[in-house]
């Protein structure tokens, strides 16, 4: 059995005025970037199965604008998550889901790629580990079911940039 774990940094965001952290909306740019990376993961990826997907405003319209439709599950928790919190999250994906897009905020989301990864000397590893822009995607392979998704046992396949 494979499952496809695939890491997602929100769109570029704004910074209106008198908006709270967690409200703030996307960019124009982000839009754009989001939209890219929806089209880079239907073009190259597996059909995704689930998303969980931060509450935040500015990860809600980084899906909107990648226009994956697959079943979402928004977890307030994924704000501000440690890897360790996400790495959970990840475990109790359910194992009829093949393919799992994770949308959230840097660091947690570099982080847990880094984490993840048993192949960190790998080219895309060393990008990862520079920067890890907006809209930026990891794609790991398992050969495990989710639960044991742990440190180390995931294969990072490609890290993208959509510009």
């Amino acid at each position: 059995m494979a499952a496809t774990l695939i890491l997602m940094r929100h769109g570029k965001s704004g910074y209106p005025a008198g908006v709270a952290d967690f409200d703030r909306p996307l960019a124009e740019r982000g839009v754009r970037e989001a939209g890219l990376a929806g089209d880079w993961l239907r073009a190259t990826q597996p059909a995704v199965d689930a998303v969980l997907c931060s509450a935040a405003t500015r990860t809600r319209e980084t899906l909107a604008a990648t226009g994956i439709s697959a079943p979402v599950s928004y977890e307030k928790s994924i704000y501000e998550a440690s890897p360790r919190t996400l790495i959970e999250l990840i475990q109790l994906t359910d194992d009829a889901v093949e393919t799992l897009l994770l949308i959230g905020h840097a660091p947690g989301i570099p982080w847990t790629a880094w984490e993840l990864a048993a192949n960190r000397s790998s080219p895309d590893a060393e990008e990862l580990s520079r920067k890890y822009p907006t809209s930026a995607l990891a794609v790991l392979e398992f050969d495990r079911p989710w639960r044991d998704a742990t440190p180390g046992t995931g294969e990072l396949l490609r890290f993208h940039v959509p510009r």
